[in-house]
């Protein structure tokens, strides 16, 4: 799996993820559960994984949408 993109704000993770549900291609979140280490303050990002063979595919799909990568 490749890291597609990283933030802190929980909405742009939920917007990339409906993006890419509707383009058929799987994602996964990591670093979710940290918020119960941090207090919820949201200083760790997130990351937002796919497989390697969707990586240029979802990088288009958050490009044309103005998604910020956080890299």
């Amino acid at each position: 799996m490749k890291e597609l993109l990283r933030s802190t704000d929980p909405t742009v993770m939920a917007f990339a993820s409906a993006l890419l549900e509707g383009e058929d291609i799987d994602c996964f979140q990591m670093d979710v559960n940290m918020s119960v280490l941090e207090g919820g303050i949201g200083i760790f990002p997130r990351r937002m994984m796919v497989r390697d063979d969707d990586l240029d595919a979802a990088l288009r799909v958050m490009r044309d949408n103005d998604v910020p990568l956080g890299r």
